[in-house]
């Protein structure tokens, strides 16, 4: 009878320490930074789905106009996890920022565009030689208007470009003070059903890489097995735009003072490609642009993408 306590005891033990790491997967809290442009967070924080599938988790949200801001935030330590475009985590990682990449939601190119007044004379690309052009500096919009203007047989120098935020890149385009203005969804889509805009060129054909999801480097350390629920909950997330669209737009528009036929155009730009890990032509995407970047005088140092994406636990 002795032994058999001492093996229960024993097994009670084991099974406790086996069960530690389990616990410890789930953080105390989760503080997400997200744009508007994110239907996956935005559907994710109404409808709740990290607090159902981290239970013992408080989740924190923050919005954020655009992923630079975000990035500052991670850096800042206020955040854990946060979805941007493509070019911030590449001015970050050559800034030393410490994140990682951990997923990814790809997409055609179709979610952001050149934008230009619907009755202005320009008709391509190539007609913004020497002409005002407004974007936020280190966004996707930032990589969509330089690889717009290489294809278009002109470089960064040849046109004035305008760093400002998306409001008051809004602001500027409609007071006519820049020719052009470079933005993603809904802000893009916001102009073109108002009629105050039409489309220049989007990003199709220009090897988008999608949109990113990263993490800060204490919390990827902190709570690896954390990371497999997040995809999975962003995923869920995801297919609820796909199979319930219409309440969804009613959902979104109603979160964020939008037309519902801005969310439904957004919404008509997205890919169905589904959120997951980031894959090796991901990563070569990634690295591709910023070697571009980098080539251009965009960015102070070369950075290898690959040094930064998280690795499966």
């Amino acid at each position: 009878m002795k032994k058999l306590k001492n093996l229960l005891g024993g097994l009670l033990l084991a099974l406790t320490v086996l069960a530690q790491p389990a616990l410890a997967a789930e953080p105390s809290t989760l503080r997400i930074g997200y744009q508007k442009s994110s239907v996956s967070m935005v559907l994710a924080r109404e409808h709740k789905l990290f607090e159902a599938a981290l239970p013992g988790t408080q989740v924190q949200w923050t919005e954020f106009l655009g992923g630079p801001p975000l990035i500052e935030a991670l850096n800042a330590g206020s955040l854990d996890i946060g979805n941007i475009g493509d070019i911030p985590p590449i001015f970050a990682q050559a800034a030393g920022i410490d994140l990682q990449y951990f997923a990814v939601e790809p997409n055609e190119g179709k979610t952001e565009a050149v934008l230009v007044p619907k009755a202005s004379a320009v008709q391509n690309v190539a007609e913004l030689k020497g002409k005002r052009v407004a974007l936020l500096k280190g966004s996707s919009a930032h990589n969509l208007f330089l690889k717009s203007l290489l294809r278009a047989g002109l470089q960064w120098k040849d046109v004035n470009v305008v760093y400002l935020s998306p409001s008051d890149g809004r602001a500027a385009f409609e007071q006519g003070k820049v020719d052009a203005w470079v933005v993603w969804d809904p802000y893009y889509s916001a102009a073109v059903v108002d009629g105050s805009a039409r489309v220049l060129g989007d990003g199709q054909g220009l090897n988008p890489a999608g949109s990113f999801f990263v993490v800060n480097g204490p919390f990827a350390q902190q709570h690896p097995q954390a990371i497999a629920t997040i995809i999975q909950t962003l995923g869920k997330a995801q297919r609820l735009s796909l199979d319930q669209p219409d309440e969804s737009i009613v959902l979104m528009a109603g979160t964020l003072g939008l037309p519902p036929a801005v969310v439904k155009s957004y919404f008509e730009h997205r890919s169905p490609a589904p959120i997951r890990p980031l894959q090796a032509i991901d990563i070569a995407n990634q690295q591709r642009t910023a070697d571009l970047f980098f080539a251009n005088g965009l960015i102070p140092k070369k950075v290898d993408v690959q040094q930064v994406v998280l690795k499966p636990q």
